[in-house]
């Protein structure tokens, strides 16, 4: 019944949150940094793994976005896996959800 009832609540979310403005492209440029060096110190500088679990778009294809924002958002635990919602908002979780799933960019390198 809870997880019943926490799909519909993380449904519903992910409902107004795919109606929210996607983050401007400086924003999406932090993002992208954010992820490829914090998420990377424990999920792999190339995101294929390590302490957590590889976020490529093959071992994530069978992964809802819902509970991937929600993960993102919430973290897991019980593991190492910390929430983030104190520095992303609604946005930038779908955002960085919806990229990893398609295969997450990289940061641009210095000039």
């Amino acid at each position: 019944m809870r997880a019943a009832c926490t799909l519909i609540i993380v449904s519903g979310w992910l409902a107004t949150a795919a109606g929210a403005a996607e983050p401007s492209v400086p924003r999406q440029q932090a993002l992208v940094r954010m992820v490829r060096q914090d998420c990377g110190s424990c999920h792999g500088m190339r995101l294929t793994g390590g302490l957590g679990p590889a976020l490529t778009p093959q071992a994530l294809a069978d992964k809802p976005l819902a509970s991937m924002t929600a993960t993102i958002l919430h973290g897991r635990p019980g593991t190492p896996m910390p929430p983030w919602r104190a520095l992303l908002d609604d946005a930038d979780a779908l955002w960085i959800a919806t990229q990893l799933q398609h295969g997450f960019p990289e940061e641009p390198r210095a000039r």
